[in-house]
């Protein structure tokens, strides 16, 4: 009897951490400079969403929102795989909803969007919802007379003959000036030298799910590409003045790598 109790209060225990590793929200504030920031906006807030694969944070995601509101973004980034082919897409648009009524929200493309029927449509749906679809293509974030770039690139699972990230970065740089700071939402974290040779300031990019195993000092154990211990697996990357800010994102299974909630804080 006693044996039997033991064992049922192992197993209690281990569907609990489970859960609180899989479904307890971890915010992570960073602040990230840049000499090319624009005075008025100093202390911008950027909540990041990754990542999350459809998963549901409480009912009608009012958990999610409610830790998205608490940070007081200015704006919120989306960076991919917001859904995947199992994704219930009745569940978008409360979601959707919430976030556009909390702060302007952006959004790119992933990977696993890409393998969804319907995806133009569904885009559609999404704008019209209040969300800003980044498709290959930039806005201007206004304040105070000065602006920031805000550009997003759809992954590179979409159509073969669309902009190149560097075809983007040149139209930026003919219309904006050649020292406009550059804001990039990119699904995969494996980009930095490539931003860094286009002179991005900063990047932000999810796609390796932290790992998905998280080991101490050794840090992601499985990469997107399935190999062992990744290169970009986790948080803040810089080369030259560029830096990669890779999300641990917020869906699928995940072990000492708590669903990743970052808020990114701009300074000059």
């Amino acid at each position: 009897m006693k044996k039997g109790l033991l064992w049922l209060s192992l197993l209690a225990a281990v569907t609990a951490f489970l859960y609180w590793q899989n479904f307890s929200l971890q915010r992570e504030d960073c602040i990230f400079s840049s000499s090319l920031l624009p005075e008025a906006f100093q202390n911008f807030r950027i909540v990041q969403l990754s990542d999350l694969h459809g998963r549901i944070f409480g009912t009608e995601q009012e958990t999610l929102l409610k830790a998205v509101a608490k940070s007081s973004p200015d704006i919120i980034c989306i960076t991919g795989d917001l859904f995947d082919e199992k994704t219930d897409l009745s569940t978008l648009p409360v979601l959707l909803t919430g976030l556009a009524q909390i702060a302007p929200t952006y959004y790119v493309t992933g990977n696993h969007e890409w393998q969804v029927d319907g995806l133009s449509e569904i885009l559609a749906q999404m704008e019209a919802l209040g969300v800003c679809v980044l498709e290959n293509e930039y806005v201007l974030l206004e304040r105070e007379g000065q602006s920031l770039v805000l550009a997003g690139v759809h992954d590179p699972c979409g159509p073969y003959d669309q902009k190149t990230p560097a075809e983007l970065v040149t139209e930026i740089r003919q219309k904006e000036g050649e020292n406009a700071c550059i804001l990039m939402l990119s699904h995969r974290n494996d980009t930095l030298e490539l931003w860094a040779e286009l002179g991005v300031a900063l990047v932000l990019a999810g796609h390796c799910h932290g790992g998905v195993v998280r080991l101490p000092l050794a840090g992601g154990l499985i990469g997107s590409g399935r190999q062992f211990f990744p290169q970009y697996d986790a948080g803040a990357y810089t080369k030259e003045a560029t830096t990669l800010y890779v999300s641990r994102g917020l869906g699928n299974f995940r072990l000492f790598n708590r669903p990743h909630l970052p808020l990114l804080i701009l300074q000059s």
